[in-house]
């Protein structure tokens, strides 16, 4: 089954927000650290952002991960 295009948001949205958290950063600084807005990663958390590759590149680099981190739980919990 494949999941809705609202469902990938919010779980790449709450994958963004954990790796962030995480490294005890706010919004505006992973946004600065990213070359990104502050408003683009609110949107990206709360799932309604759908995100260019482009964009997840510079997330990846920002939050100090790999592109597959941002995407290893977005299929966890799915048969």
């Amino acid at each position: 089954m494949v999941a809705s295009k609202s469902d990938v948001l919010v779980r790449f949205g709450q994958t963004v927000r954990s790796k962030r958290i995480a490294l005890d950063l706010t919004q505006e600084v992973l946004a600065e650290k990213a070359e990104l807005h502050r408003t683009y990663i609110a949107d990206i958390e709360r799932g309604t952002r759908n995100v260019s590759l482009q964009n997840i590149e510079k997330l990846a680099l920002a939050l100090g991960c790999s592109l597959e981190a941002l995407f290893a739980d977005i299929g966890k919990g799915r048969k």
